[in-house]
């Protein structure tokens, strides 16, 4: 039987004091709902006694059962000189419903006696008289022993102490805390192994990613024993965040042959990373190890060529396994492997054995040369392949277009006006639009030409618009690229267009936007 690793969450608290990061009262219930679907073993929801919000939750959370998660709320140790039964803390944690208390108390000399301003004897009286108060009052105490690494680094005894003084008063965890996130993974693979000399109760690791050694780490800590992880989806926390579960649930599961969440259930750990990003208002990382979008994207031919026969050779896991999926890039970088790859999956038949796709990296490396960029405009990169294959049928022809800036007031912002000609299925079209901007009318003009034709351009809409310099040295005569993001609701694809000219460049990458629409709407209806 594999050993099980417990796994606690706390993206809901110690995730939320990350800067920019903030969830309101229902989106903690949503997060809270998602992680225990996962499997989470503990979600700790916050910290009652310390605002309104998080106490709210707590009584919301009284009408949510959870399938497989502990609700934790978190809290200090009793002030000192008082007791813990006259102490508001305590009493919020005992309406808060929640049936698992997190103490985190001071381990650490210096801490105690700078910034909590008492004695050494008065801060273990704090943390046994706590826990004892809590332990026949819940169904499960833990304890974090905050900057546990670093005090016992200062005085080895008192840091021990702090965690006798918790397991004797009935603790069932105690959690070694590397609050300041500066501990290296042989050193704390060291200090683990000292505490396990002097303390029975089950420990667990709470630690910081300042040194970026969180997740390895948690890792090392469970290598040695340790049966409880805490950290946050997507590493969220305070200054450099905490140890990231995104990356340390899968590593335990499919690296160390260990259980915590269920595996079937790892498949769904992208779209439980990226939920989790969404409700925090934050772009999901796509570097990030496991989920990110980038985690399995390959740009090298030979890399390419190599995961077409073996995807081993350059994938340590399969994508799938943690619900994320095998990329192909298309670059300067890029040799027949990718173009075969990407031609299969738009639905274009490309023989090995023939020259059409070596004429294909041909003309994409002369683009790329030129400044095209076709990484996140794959849209283009599609209509690049047809135009190399002989199989392009363009939708309209351009005839001319132009557009004016006018100020006509100083008070008021400048009016842009374009007009455009195209022929569009042998009829002439001459229309004129205004914009917030001249690629925004020039936008609106080209639709007014065409959707009397195509209705159902209607539906597209440009979601984002970025300009890239190319040449910085050459100031405002620099070659620019514009990179278009566009959807219709059921899809949503990028362009490409460089060109000296900032509005030839939009101009490119609009028309590529359109004509991608067009030509995927034909194929869903062939």
């Amino acid at each position: 039987m594999r050993r099980l690793i417990k796994i606690y969450d706390t993206t809901l608290r110690d995730g939320t004091q990350g800067e920019g990061v903030s969830f309101s009262m229902e989106d903690k219930v949503r997060l809270a709902t998602r992680l225990d679907a996962l499997g989470i073993h503990y979600i700790e929801g916050g910290w009652p006694g310390s605002n309104p919000k998080d106490l709210r939750f707590f009584r919301r959370m009284q009408d949510v059962t959870f399938k497989h998660a502990k609700l934790a709320a978190f809290s200090m140790t009793r002030r000192a000189g008082g007791s813990a039964d006259a102490d508001a803390n305590m009493q919020a944690l005992l309406e808060s419903g929640a049936p698992v208390a997190t103490i985190v108390g001071k381990s650490w000399d210096f801490h105690v006696t700078e910034a909590l301003g008492t004695t050494l004897a008065e801060n273990l009286a704090m943390i046994g008289d706590t826990i004892a108060f809590l332990r026949p009052r819940m169904d499960e105490v833990l304890f974090d022993a905050e900057h546990f690494f670093d005090g016992f680094r200062a005085n080895r005894e008192y840091a021990l102490a702090t965690l006798k003084a918790a397991e004797e008063a009935g603790a069932q965890w105690l959690v070694l805390c590397d609050t300041n996130g500066g501990t290296l993974p042989a050193e704390l693979v060291t200090i683990v192994q000292a505490v396990q000399k002097h303390v029975r109760a089950p420990l667990g690791i709470h630690v910081h990613n300042d040194a970026e050694c969180a997740v390895a780490n948690s890792l090392a800590a469970v290598n040695e024993g340790v049966g409880q992880v805490q950290g946050t989806f997507n590493g969220f926390g305070e200054r450099c965040g905490n140890a990231n579960l995104v990356s340390i649930i899968p590593s335990l599961v499919l690296k160390m042959g260990l259980d915590c969440i269920p595996e079937p259930n790892l498949r769904e750990l992208r779209d439980a990373a990226r939920f989790v990003s969404e409700l925090a208002n934050r772009t999901p990382w796509s570097a990030q190890p496991y989920v990110g979008d980038s985690a399995f994207a390959h740009k090298g031919g030979m890399h390419v060529s190599a995961v077409l026969k073996h995807p081993e050779t350059y994938e340590h896991i399969k994508p799938e396994a943690v619900g994320n999926r095998r990329r192909v890039l298309v670059s300067e970088l890029a040799g027949k492997s990718n173009i075969l790859w990407k031609a299969r999956e738009y639905g274009i038949d490309i023989d090995q054995d023939t020259p059409d796709s070596r004429r294909i990296l041909e003309q994409l490396k002369a683009l790329e040369d030129q400044g095209f960029h076709f990484e996140g405009a794959e849209a283009s990169f599609e209509l690049l392949m047809e135009r190399a294959l002989g199989r392009y049928r363009p939708y309209f022809e351009l005839q001319a277009y132009r557009v004016i800036v006018e100020e006509q007031n100083a008070d008021r912002e400048p009016v842009a006006e374009a007009t455009v000609r195209v022929r569009v299925k042998g009829i002439m079209e001459h229309t004129a639009a205004s914009g917030n901007g001249p690629v925004n009318a020039l936008d609106h003009a080209l639709r007014k030409a065409l959707e009397e034709f195509y209705p159902n351009l209607r539906t597209m809409q440009l979601l984002d618009y970025k300009v890239r310099i190319l040449d910085e040295s050459k100031g405002t005569a620099a070659k620019t690229r514009v990179l278009v993001t566009s959807g219709d609701g059921d899809e949503t694809w990028g362009t490409v267009g460089v060109a000296d000219n900032i509005i030839e460049a939009s101009w490119q990458a609009l028309v590529d936007s359109v004509e991608y629409k067009l030509r995927r709407d034909e194929r869903s209806r062939a």
